[in-house]
C-alpha cells in the first residue's frame, strides 16, 4: 500500500503484509506508524482516496476483495466484515441517537421492519452490557461516557452477525476497568458467534493475555508472528526489545531499557 509522497514519488506505507485468519483472536501490534490501522482498513476497502493497494489478492470467503465490485464491497462491509474505531467522540454521529445509529446500520444490511429495527438493536446494546437499552437507544453520543459510546459501536458493528470483526484500538481511550469490560464483552462475543476478531493495539501486555496469536509490524512490514501464549519466548530482536520495556512490578528495572531499531527491519 502506497501514499503519494510530496517529491512526486510514493511512499510504501504496508508492504509484503501476508497472514490468514480463521475463527479466532488476533493481534496485531507495533507502534504508530507501523501500518496496523492501514492493514485493517484495506481489508474493509476504507484506504483513504490517494491510497493505492498493491496486494497481489486480498480474498475473504472466496472472494478477491480487491477485484470485487464495489456493490459486493458495499455488501460486505458493516455485514460480513465489520470495524470497530477508536474513539466513538469521532466515530459516531454527533446529530443522530445511538438507537438511530444501530438500526441504520441493520437496515442497511436486512429488510426489515422499523419494529423489528428497534427490537433487535435494543438487544444489541444489551449484548453489549448496556443495563438499560432503552434509555440509551434514545441518547446522543455527546450524552454518554466513553465506555458507553464504545459498547454501543460495538453493538452497531455486530447487529448484522459478521464473520470478521476488526477492533482498531477499542479501549485506549477508556480506562482500565472499562477496558476491562470491553475485552470481556469482545471475548464473549466470539466464543458465541464464533466468528474472527483482528485487534489492533499498541498494548503488547494486553494481546498477549486476549489474542490467539499476534503479528508484529514494523515500519510497515510484518517483522514476527507468535503465539501468544509463546511471546516471552520470541526471538526476533524487535519484539524482545518490546517485551524488554514493559515494566515488571518486583523488579527494580531504572531507566527501563530503550528500544533500539535498526533499518533492515523495514526492509
Amino acid at each position: 500500500m502506497s501514499f503519494p509522497a510530496r517529491d512526486g514519488g510514493a511512499t510504501e506505507a504496508v508492504r509484503g503484509v501476508s497472514f490468514t485468519l480463521g475463527r479466532e483472536r488476533l493481534g496485531i501490534v507495533g507502534e504508530s506508524g507501523s501500518g496496523k490501522t492501514q492493514t485493517g482498513r484495506a481489508i474493509l476497502g476504507l484506504t483513504a482516496p490517494e491510497g493505492r493497494v498493491t496486494a497481489r489478492r486480498l480474498e475473504f470467503d472466496g472472494a478477491d476483495l480487491l477485484r470485487c465490485s464495489e456493490h459486493q464491497r458495499r455488501t460486505l462491509r458493516g455485514g460480513r466484515i465489520a470495524m470497530v474505531l477508536q474513539d466513538p467522540k469521532f466515530s459516531l454521529n454527533p446529530v443522530m441517537s445511538i438507537g438511530d445509529q444501530v438500526v441504520e446500520t441493520l437496515r442497511a444490511h436486512s429488510n426489515v421492519s422499523p419494529r423489528e429495527a428497534r427490537t433487535r438493536a435494543l438487544a444489541a446494546l444489551e449484548a453489549v452490557h448496556i443495563d438499560d437499552p432503552g434509555r440509551v437507544y434514545a441518547l446522543f453520543p455527546h450524552e454518554v461516557s466513553g465506555g458507553m459510546g464504545q459498547r454501543a459501536m460495538i453493538a452497531m458493528m455486530l447487529i448484522a452477525d459478521p464473520d470478521l470483526l476488526i477492533a482498531d484500538e477499542p479501549t485506549s481511550a477508556l480506562d482500565v476497568t472499562v477496558q476491562l469490560q470491553v475485552l470481556a464483552i469482545l471475548d464473549e462475543l466470539v466464543a458465541r458467534r464464533g466468528m474472527g476478531l483482528i485487534l489492533i493495539s499498541h498494548d503488547l501486555r494486553l494481546v498477549s493475555t486476549f489474542c490467539d496469536r499476534i503479528l508484529v509490524m514494523y515500519g510497515g512490514r510484518i517483522v514476527d508472528e507468535v503465539e501468544a501464549g509463546k511471546l516471552a519466548a520470541a526471538t526476533h530482536p524487535y519484539t524482545r526489545g518490546l517485551v524488554e520495556c514493559l515494566p515488571r512490578l518486583g523488579e527494580d528495572r531504572h531507566p527501563l531499557p530503550t528500544l533500539e531499531r535498526k533499518p533492515e527491519w523495514a526492509e
